[in-house]
């Protein structure tokens, strides 16, 4: 098969303009520590692999470069890219937003780290959790829901034109919403172990006024947080597996 072919460049380039935007995008793939050409080599290969089913869906369209209706499907299939990629990562997301709330509630709001999967700096906490997530879902094998959710796309949404504007805004306020009450729920037990320890601080300072609170809280609520951190952390993570593991077989209709 020669991909040089007017008839066959045209839709292989369509269908390389989805599953490119969703490779770069993917958890474990889709990071800045991966190589970006390691990445494109990947999103070849399993563009050259989906073309085969992806090609009769495709409505015919002049295949001459610049043509308008080849502009508009290339446009909408990246646009579809970068949807449903953005609601896979604002779930991941939920990682590294529990760990801002809990370095906040343990005193460690301070303690930044550059982040190895979207740069930046970051929470050193946020960092860590969400690196043993990338972790888990690839040893989880969870990673081939998400390739097998790359093929389905193009059931759920067929490559007829640029997608409505209002179910890609819906799908992207589910995920949001969906992503901050998983942090909610990780940082939890952390959120009530604060409230409990200040009040506990609030109490002690008035029984003893000359007590320094500052001096003796920040190491015992640093202390006391990595030891429950230790403690539920299985827990933890088990609560984000299930839940992105849930909303990929949501989308693959299982």
């Amino acid at each position: 098969m020669n991909l040089l072919l007017p008839g066959i460049a045209a839709p292989f380039l369509l269908t390389f303009a989805r599953v490119g935007t969703l490779i770069m995008l993917m958890p474990g793939f889709g990071e800045n520590l991966v190589s970006a050409r390691l990445r494109l080599a990947f999103a070849l290969l399993v563009s050259l692999l989906l073309f085969p089913m992806v090609r009769p869906l495709l409505p015919a369209q002049d295949a001459t470069p610049g043509a308008p209706g080849l502009i508009a499907l290339l446009f909408g299939e990246i646009l579809i890219g970068l949807v449903l990629g953005l609601t896979v990562r604002m779930v991941l997301a939920a990682l590294q937003t529990a760990g801002i709330v809990i370095s906040q509630q343990l005193g460690l709001s301070y303690a930044m780290t550059v982040d190895p999967t979207m740069g930046g700096q970051q929470a050193a906490l946020g960092n860590f959790l969400t690196l043993l997530g990338i972790t888990l879902i690839l040893a989880t094998d969870l990673h081939h829901l998400a390739l097998d959710a790359i093929g389905r796309s193009y059931m759920i949404l067929p490559p007829d034109g640029v997608p409505g504007m209002g179910e890609a805004a819906q799908l992207a306020v589910r995920a949001i919403g969906r992503g901050f009450t998983l942090a909610v729920q990780i940082s939890a037990p952390f959120l009530a172990f604060a409230l409990l320890f200040n009040l506990g601080l609030g109490v002690l300072s008035r029984l003893m006024p000359q007590l320094q609170v500052f001096f003796v809280a920040v190491p015992a609520s640093i202390l006391i947080g990595m030891l429950i951190l230790l403690g539920a952390l299985g827990l933890v993570m088990g609560v984000f597996l299930d839940d992105i593991g849930r909303y990929l077989a949501d989308f693959l209709g299982r």
